[in-house]
């Protein structure tokens, strides 16, 4: 029994629960499953389920209020709450969002305005936030030592999201997608409710199996990324009978409920109790005094961003260098994924082939997910480099990423849409570990779903004013207004690409404004609340 309570209070089930719903929370990457019978259903032109779709990249990536809520129920004791009631939140926008929609598309309500379709649109995918906030900042706090980690972990298996529930989708809805809309309505709901009790703030203190175990959780993750590849390669290329996608997303479904708490399980036991009583460390609950010390053996103009609110870090130099660094990166990256399937017809790559690109996409983009947050704590804490080097190594491959991509020699789009995949998954760990560093974790929900805004704003700009002007462009002499060739896409990767060493560039310049802060207050936090 009091093993039990141990493993039922613990950061370690915490965790593992948070998985779960991470797995289910990445509806709005699915869109492409349901969209052709959502523009059939209403009757829509491509330009109308546009906006719908736009509606949904606002949703999927504007989390302020997340973060607000978030900061509001789960970081004062006086107050009742925690992070369920941030879950909570999300999942009823979850269900009323696609349930309406499910409604809408199967004709049980009268054909709604466009508006109040991109309103359920919105609330379905802005549910997303709400679910990844909670999950996120939640890691951050109980593993802060190995903020990169726990936030590549959690970030990597939402990506994942769109591959499992496409899984589901083969399986159970197959030729429905009005019933894989009702799915969506159900699946990240319950999900999110039952376990989002465990998903708590714990005090424990730091431990020596910490980052062991964290490893552990980073090399299911890879497991699980693996076998999704592999189904996705061989969905592709042979039909699957009944019997074989019931099978394989049995075995998917049951890796995913058993392993992640069977890890649990096993940190939680082997945990010293001591380690739970005597390695809580006064420097993270109140890190004012390490922090004292740090500034004192630094410059006098070195600011502490320790714990700064919204409106506060909106006033420094540094949020602003992190805005628009995303903006080139998430920005340039999103507006690649959205146009791969144009670009592919245009280059004469087969429909399969198309599939595939877009399929991997989101490997590559978990790659980026977990390998940015795993690869930065490591370089932070065995060589002592700062995050935002690693941002700015990853726009730079972006921008050659993106330059592959707009050469169009022989199978470009395979090794363009790597780099670019992995280096954009790459910012959404690295963002918000950044953000929690410079600007405290007290506030990370708020302030770095604030940053995330630059990702549709950035997607805005390069696929409507960039690819599409020119694509039309490119293709007004032809008769059905299509584009064949490397000319439809090759200015427009080249300025992508320009963008993202203009991201490179800003990502230095916080590295540099940083550094200092880094090696005088990060890494003097990390050996101070390293267990001994």
């Amino acid at each position: 029994m009091a093993k039990t309570e141990r493993l039922s209070g613990s950061k370690w089930t915490a965790t593992a629960a948070s998985i779960l719903i991470q797995c289910a929370g990445g509806s709005s990457y699915a869109f492409s499953v349901y969209s052709s019978e959502l523009k059939s259903s209403q009757g829509y032109d491509q330009s109308t389920l546009d906006t719908v779709s736009v509606f949904k990249d606002i949703g999927a990536n504007v989390g302020v209020l997340s973060g607000i809520l978030y900061s509001a129920v789960a970081l004062d004791r006086r107050r009742i709450g925690g992070p369920w009631v941030v879950h909570v939140a999300g999942a009823i926008q979850c269900f009323v969002g696609y349930f309406f929609l499910w409604a809408a598309v199967t004709g049980l309500v009268e054909t709604p305005p466009v508006a109040v379709v991109c309103l359920f649109m919105f609330l379905a995918a802005h549910a997303q936030t709400f679910f990844n906030t909670a999950n996120v900042v939640t890691g951050v706090h109980n593993f802060s030592d190995y903020g990169g980690t726990i936030v590549g972990i959690m970030k990597g298996f939402l990506g994942l999201s769109s591959a499992i529930l496409v899984q589901v989708y083969d399986t159970f809805c197959q030729g429905k997608p009005s019933t894989f809309i009702l799915l969506l309505a159900l699946l990240p709901t319950c999900v999110s409710i039952l376990f989002m009790p465990w998903v708590r703030i714990y005090e424990a203190g730091r431990t020596a199996i910490d980052k062991k175990y964290l490893n552990i959780f980073s090399a299911f993750a890879l497991l699980t990324a693996a076998y999704l590849m592999v189904l996705i390669i061989l969905r592709n290329i042979f039909t699957f009978p009944s019997w074989a996608s019931a099978l394989t997303l049995t075995v998917l479904l049951l890796s995913l409920l058993v392993s992640p708490f069977g890890i649990a399980i096993k940190a939680q036991n082997l945990q010293p109790k001591k380690d739970l009583e005597t390695l809580d460390d006064p420097l993270l609950e109140n890190p004012e005094p390490a922090l004292a010390a740090s500034k004192s053996s630094s410059s006098e103009n070195l600011t502490d961003h320790e714990d700064m609110n919204l409106l506060k870090a909106m006033s420094c130099a540094d949020f602003w260098l992190l805005f628009i660094a995303m903006v080139c990166g998430m920005g340039s990256g999103l507006a690649t994924i959205n146009n791969m399937s144009q670009i592919g017809q245009s280059l004469g790559y087969t429909t399969v082939e198309i599939n595939s690109l877009v399929s991997l996409w989101s490997i590559w983009n978990f790659l980026g997910r977990f390998g940015g947050g795993f690869i930065s704590d490591y370089l932070l804490h065995n060589k002592g480099w700062a995050r935002p080097l690693l941002m700015a190594a990853t726009l730079a491959t972006m921008a050659a990423g993106h330059i592959v991509i707009a050469s169009g020699f022989s199978r470009n789009l395979y090794v363009g849409s790597i780099l670019v995949g992995i280096c954009y998954g790459s910012q959404w760990s690295l963002m918000p570990t950044i953000t929690s560093e410079i600007f405290g974790i007290r506030h990370m929900g708020t302030i770095f779903n604030t940053i995330a805004v630059a990702s549709p704003v950035g997607s805005y700009i390069f696929s409507v004013r960039v690819i599409g002007f020119i694509y039309d462009k490119e293709a007004s002499g032809g008769n059905d207004d299509s584009c064949s060739g490397t000319r439809c896409f090759m200015l427009s990767f080249f300025i992508m690409a320009s963008v993202a060493f203009l991201g490179f560039l800003v990502a230095l310049a916080l590295f540099f404004r940083t550094r200092r802060f880094y090696d005088s207050i990060v890494l003097r936090r990390l050996r101070h609340s390293s267990p001994r």
